[in-house]
């Protein structure tokens, strides 16, 4: 594909000489060509290459060379290094590209233009992408680890998500762990994934439980994954102890089998066991 510089002219056009005092005393400025507007707009879909020219306005008596640059967003000029005559308006395109893989929603940036002196003058841009706003996570990798439940969090959807969690267990003679949904501490961007954790320092010392983790945002964003434990004081085990390991393997297996069992006797498909990923990509 031919960079910008190749497919885009560069335009000068000398400044009438009845330009207002205030503004040739200002010496020079930055502004987006054309009609009157005090700052740059664009909007498209990922993957769109939008067009648009900056003016370099030089109202002085000597020769002026600034440098261009875009900040915050993808921007390619026609050229980013240019001297510009005395009483003369440069106008220079550029491109700005919006990412294949971008959410929608409003990106800010600036056009900015820097003199041999140091000097800066900018001008705001503004990028609005478009697209469906879809909200979608999932919970993975749930594991309980010592008196901690840890898992990922994955944002599969377009929109930045602030997620809530709930966590509930279930032991051999009941449940065991109960918190509703509160919100947690992060922010998800689209496609991101973080890794958290879930303090649990009353844990049983001698149970077989069933952990599940509800995770939801708004939008209708939402997931629930299940994983498993068994708390057995390995440490003190004596023969009281070993029996009642033996008991709570055995009231395991009862409770897995009557798990499996459950879908089919209610006329729905068996469950599957495992990671659930919830939304696709």
């Amino acid at each position: 594909m031919p960079s910008a510089a190749r497919v885009l002219g560069l335009t000068l056009l000398l400044l009438p000489a009845s330009a207002p005092a205030a503004q040739a005393a200002a010496g020079w400025s930055v502004t987006p060509a054309g009609a009157q507007r005090p700052s740059f707009y664009a909007e498209g879909v990922p993957g769109t290459v939008l067009r648009d020219t900056v003016s370099v306005t030089n109202r002085g008596r000597k020769p002026l060379t600034v440098r261009l640059r875009g900040t915050g967003v993808r921007v390619a000029f026609a050229r980013t290094a240019l001297r510009v005559p005395a009483r003369t308006r440069a106008e220079v395109p550029f491109t700005v590209t919006v990412p294949a893989g971008a959410a929608p929603g409003d990106r800010s940036g600036t056009i900015a233009a820097r003199d041999a002196d140091g000097r800066t003058a900018t001008v705001a841009l503004r990028l609005r992408v478009g697209g469906p706003a879809l909200s979608a996570l999932t919970v993975e990798h749930v594991a309980v680890r010592g008196d901690r439940i840890t898992y990922e969090l994955v944002n599969r959807g377009t929109t930045v998500l602030v997620p809530k969690l709930a966590v509930h267990a279930d032991g051999l003679l009941g449940p065991v762990l109960d918190r509703p949904a509160r919100a947690l501490p992060v922010r998800l961007p689209p496609g991101s994934r973080r890794t958290l954790s879930e303090p649990w320092p009353d844990r049983p010392a001698l149970d077989d439980v069933d952990v599940r983790l509800t995770v939801t945002s708004a939008g209708g964003a939402h997931d629930t994954t299940h994983t498993s434990a068994r708390f057995v004081p390995w440490g003190a085990v004596t023969g009281a102890v070993s029996a009642a390991a033996g008991a709570v393997a055995a009231l395991s297996a009862v409770r897995r089998r009557r798990r499996r069992a459950s879908p089919a006797e209610e006329g729905g498909p068996p469950r599957a066991e495992g990671e659930l990923t919830g939304a696709g990509t």
